[in-house]
């Protein structure tokens, strides 16, 4: 609504190659810089924006196949701080940029009347080549939602785990900065071998909260991640 997003010039495959040129085997690049394909916005998008836990996902598939997949969020712990006929306030203008200009250049994600900040909450419906849904799925997570879902979806549709081994599968997460991999896990053989690459590598508890629904030929097939509070029911 507010800023232009040159799809077409991001999915080029001249584009993309030209970025997977970037990526060696033997070396890490450390920080990736943002690429800047054809027709891209004048207006920066790098900013400075804080995203905080207190998010929640549900996945819901009614009896005539309605689908909803939802993620929420307060920010913050318990949002604002501020409780109004017992609910918290939630406090998602931290998710928009905390200046609207950097050197005098307008940042996108800026604060504007009517506009909705930036975000990495991923709820995610798959529909088939036929338009028949497949799967719905989401998580909380602050900014490592994308990977999360990510990884869900590489393990049911590439794979084919089903949600339940899908969602315990351990978590790995580059937000463009370290690596942290999930403590606990069989990840831990992998830290070395990462770090002998160039890598700083993070051993942490990465709390995913998946909730999904796959449709299988014999029903529907729901988990809810065991890291957090939840489960899966139906009638």
């Amino acid at each position: 609504d507010f800023i232009h997003v040159p799809v077409d010039a991001l999915l080029s495959e001249a584009y993309l190659d030209k970025r997977a040129r970037l990526i060696s085997t033997e070396r890490t690049m450390g920080k990736a810089t943002a690429g800047m394909p054809q027709n891209i916005s004048s207006e920066w998008g790098s900013g400075e924006t804080i995203e905080f836990p207190s998010t929640s996902h549900l996945s819901v598939i009614d009896e005539d196949g309605n689908a909803v997949s939802m993620t929420t969020t307060i920010e913050s712990s318990f949002g604002s701080r501020l409780m109004t006929r017992g609910f918290m306030l939630n406090n998602q203008m931290t998710d928009f940029s905390f200046h609207p200009s950097i050197q005098g250049h307008p940042i996108a994600n800026r604060i504007a009347p009517g506009k909705r900040p930036r975000s990495s909450m991923s709820p995610t419906l798959v529909f088939d080549r036929s338009g028949k849904l497949v799967l719905t799925v989401g998580s909380p997570g602050g900014s490592r939602i994308i990977g999360y879902v990510i990884k869900a979806l590489v393990a049911v549709l590439d794979w084919k785990l089903d949600l339940a081994a899908a969602f315990a599968l351990p978590n790995h997460v580059n937000r463009n900065g370290p690596i942290d991999l999930e403590s606990g896990t069989n990840l831990a053989q992998i830290k070395s071998s990462l770090e002998a690459l160039g890598h700083k590598v993070r051993m942490r508890r990465n709390g995913s909260g998946y909730h999904g629904i796959s449709v299988t030929p014999s029903g529907f097939d729901g988990a809810a991640d065991t890291r957090r509070e939840g489960v899966a029911d139906g009638d």
